[in-house]
């Protein structure tokens, strides 16, 4: 119970605020009010906080009443950050497993052969450890969902006047997470994904399986695989690959390492092989001041450097690719994995997607 005899310290902020008209973010006395604020909630600092970081977080919030925005846009601010705050408390506990995110239609029955395809890669893919992240719904989400089981599956549902209702499989599920946003939602898709299987859809599906291309095409995304699933004899995925290669790869429009950034299958089988295969040397990669590192599971013995030298040397501005047995000093995590390093463009990821083939197919 707070004492009405001393002064609420969550007053403290206010009153600096309403003190000075152009509200100066690097004020002392607002950055030592900020500070005791913290320690109310969360106690002194530990080594692995994070509290110059919620410093800003609440001197934007400051920022927004001072801009005096329009309130909708407030509201959109506000539910987009505890969306997504509360989204990465629950993926946390599990940032060591690898996870795939399944995208289709939410209008397929569980007759359909797209439903069964999609219900037997994520029973496959829960067999090779990996969880599975779809849109909580029905259709496609349900049978990943289903196939993957409770204890493998997250779902990130959003609200919809029509169509969008949690599934049997995870309603209720601590692994479940409502959005409100299509932005915040497709971020914790992508974000938490190690990699992503399209299954035959809608706008949306389309419109996620895009997104996450153009993602991953300008590195704003890590490489993953990108897998796109139809049925035997469908050619729903096939036919939009000939879209993709005689209005955008003959006009110019992407390049033709593009290319390399997903596969289009009816198989399965093929599918999960795609994926795992994908981490069978390769395990991420990292920025280190203008080098790129890519984390490894193997060395790179001096026959494959060569070649590399031979194979990439496009992508490598400056310099040579270099072979570690260990993490640069900058580093602090996977320290004891072998690494890849070089002076990457970071233009062309199409070709990174290949050197990283490459480098599995040691």
């Amino acid at each position: 119970m707070m004492d009405p005899t001393k002064p609420n310290e969550f007053h403290y902020v206010e009153e600096v605020v309403n003190r000075r008209p152009g509200f100066d973010a690097k004020d002392i006395h607002v950055t030592k009010k900020i500070s005791q604020l913290i320690n109310l909630v969360d106690g002194p600092g530990r080594l692995d906080d994070n509290r110059d970081l919620v410093k800003e977080i609440i001197v934007t919030a400051l920022k927004t009443q001072k801009s005096h925005l329009d309130r909708g846009d407030v509201k959109i601010l506000n539910r987009a950050l505890r969306e997504l705050r509360y989204g990465f408390h629950v993926f946390k506990p599990y940032r060591n497993r690898q996870k795939v995110t399944i995208f289709g239609s939410a209008r397929s029955q569980s007759s359909d052969i797209d439903y069964k395809l999609a219900r037997a890669f994520a029973q496959k893919m829960a067999r090779k450890e990996f969880m599975v992240i779809t849109g909580a719904g029905p259709g496609i989400m349900k049978a990943g969902n289903e196939g993957a089981g409770r204890d493998n599956s997250f779902g990130v549902n959003i609200r919809l006047p029509f169509e969008q209702k949690a599934n049997q499989f995870i309603q209720k599920d601590t692994l479940y997470i409502d959005c409100r946003f299509f932005f915040t939602r497709k971020l914790m898709f992508l974000k938490e994904a190690s990699a992503v299987a399209l299954f035959p859809g809608g706008f949306g599906t389309y419109d996620e399986g895009m997104e996450v291309l153009t993602l991953v095409q300008t590195g704003k995304c890590d490489p993953i695989p990108i897998v796109f699933i139809e049925p035997p004899g469908s050619r729903y995925w096939s036919d939009w690959k000939r879209y993709v290669v005689k209005h955008l790869l003959k006009t110019g429009k992407i390049s033709a390492e593009d290319m390399n950034l997903f596969m289009v299958t009816d198989s399965v089988d093929k599918a999960v092989r795609e994926i795992v295969r994908f981490y069978r040397n390769y395990h991420s990669l990292r920025y280190v001041k203008d080098l790129l590192v890519i984390r490894l599971k193997k060395p790179v013995p001096a026959r494959m450097l060569k070649a590399i030298h031979h194979k990439f040397e496009d992508i490598c501005y400056r310099g040579e690719f270099m072979a570690r047995d260990r993490g640069f000093p900058e580093e602090t995590q996977f320290m004891d994995l072998p690494r890849l390093a070089f002076h990457y463009n970071r233009f062309n990821f199409g070709r990174l997607r290949e050197l990283i083939n490459f480098l599995n197919s040691y």
